[in-house]
């Protein structure tokens, strides 16, 4: 498999799979271009070489054509941020980006439109009334598969390479993210920039880990992250288990936990991963204090308190200073660090200090030589809330695929190309 680094794209025209999904406003401005900006590095050098570019991304979650979910809002800033007045074509498998693409002269970029206008692009039926048999279900999931062929050989043939520079997306098997690349051969399928750090950086964590390895799990409920769990326990050395799942285990260990959130049905699950951390020899860190508040609110009354002690008509929002020293001297003593989830309310601005500590604590070990990931959309936002992410060694760009890359999955996208 060829690098990006090595490829020489003179004269080549690149289809470059990038995740554009940026937020805007009422005003379609973009609220936060970091999507935008991870993907520079790659389409550059493409630029650089003397090569051209057709962009492919989707935005939003559209059911058909529709302006509001339109990349042409975020074509003036691609273009500032590229350097380079990027066409646009008002469709992505249209007469004019037929045409568009086959005039690309070298140095010029072009963004296709949305590609999931098109139900090709994911495969699923769409519209579908809600009465409809199973047969119907079959025949228009069938007749959507059909056209896909049609949809994806379209949009490789615009390109002489295909990169795939859209970890967000990676781990959905779509035409633009992992059926494009069977066009190509092995030495025009690449990685960009973007993609093979974060490849890398899931392999150093994964498969490459330096002990001890910890992973700080946060999240309000246990279901959502069972798997993953799952997987750590054969994997880490330490596994803290923070945020709105403490309570679940809390209370399934006897504890008294008043309001706080909790799984009543997964009691008994929670039972079971601290047999099964105990079997693999894994320290399963739950916090020992709380942050408890009397309402849902930054502004609620709050205390201190054990966290098995948390009295009715409270609730634990974050966690309190002994758990933020414990957690502390665990991810101090590590070389590997997984950190996924807050470890309370971090919205709230009284109940971000223990998010914070884990976030320092972090840092710091990372500044004695651990090696730190980042990652999942609410520890992205943690670490920038608190302007440290430049200060760990990775911070992700993918939320599910990164979650589903730990779980042990193969990811679609990345397999396309990896073989």
């Amino acid at each position: 498999m060829q690098t990006i680094e090595n490829f020489n794209f003179a004269g080549k025209k690149a289809f470059v799979r990038v995740d554009f999904n940026v937020p805007l406003d009422d005003n379609f401005n973009i609220t936060d271009d970091t999507r935008i900006r991870a993907a520079l590095p790659t389409l550059k050098k493409i630029l650089s070489d003397g090569g051209s570019i057709i962009i492919g991304s989707h935005l939003g979650r559209p059911e058909g054509a529709s302006d509001k979910f339109s990349l042409k809002h975020i074509l003036p800033k691609v273009s500032e941020l590229l350097g380079v007045d990027v066409q646009f074509a008002s469709d992505c498998i249209g007469e004019e980006a037929k045409a568009k693409a086959a005039a690309l002269q070298p140095g010029e970029a072009l963004m296709l439109e949305n590609l999931r206008f098109y139900a090709e692009e994911e495969g699923k039926p769409r519209g579908l009334a809600k009465d409809v048999s199973e047969d119907e279900k079959k025949a228009a999931k069938k007749k959507v598969k059909e056209s896909q062929k049609s949809f994806t050989k379209t949009l490789a043939s615009y390109a002489d390479v295909y990169v795939n520079d859209a970890f967000g997306t990676a781990h959905r098997a779509h035409a633009s993210t992992a059926l494009i690349a069977d066009y190509f051969d092995a030495d025009h399928k690449l990685f960009g920039f973007l993609m093979k750090n974060e490849v890398n950086a899931i392999e150093k964590v994964m498969k490459d880990s330096q002990r001890p390895f910890t992973a700080i799990m946060g999240g309000s409920k246990v279901s959502s992250k069972i798997e993953i769990i799952e997987n750590l326990l054969s994997k880490v050395d330490n596994l803290i288990i923070t945020g709105g799942m403490t309570y679940t285990f809390t209370k399934a260990l006897g504890g008294e936990i008043g309001n706080s959130i909790c799984e009543d049905d997964k009691l008994n699950l929670a039972l079971e991963l601290l047999q099964k951390a105990e079997a693999n020899k894994v320290n399963l860190v739950l916090a020992i204090d709380a942050k408890i508040a009397d309402s849902f609110s930054n502004d609620a009354n709050t205390k201190y308190v054990d966290v098995n002690k948390i009295p009715d008509g409270w609730e634990g929002l974050d966690i309190g200073p002994k758990t933020e020293a414990l957690y502390a001297e665990i991810i101090g003593k590590s070389k590997t660090i997984l950190w996924n989830g807050p470890t309370g309310v971090f919205e709230f601005e009284n109940f971000t200090h223990g998010s914070r500590a884990v976030a320092e604590a972090i840092v710091a070990a990372t500044k004695n030589g651990a090696y730190s990931l980042v990652g999942g959309g609410d520890s992205v936002a943690c670490i920038n809330k608190f302007g440290l992410a430049d200060k760990v060694s990775y911070v992700s760009t993918g939320g599910g695929a990164l979650l589903e890359a730990i779980e042990g999955k193969t990811l679609p996208g990345i397999a396309a190309i990896q073989g």
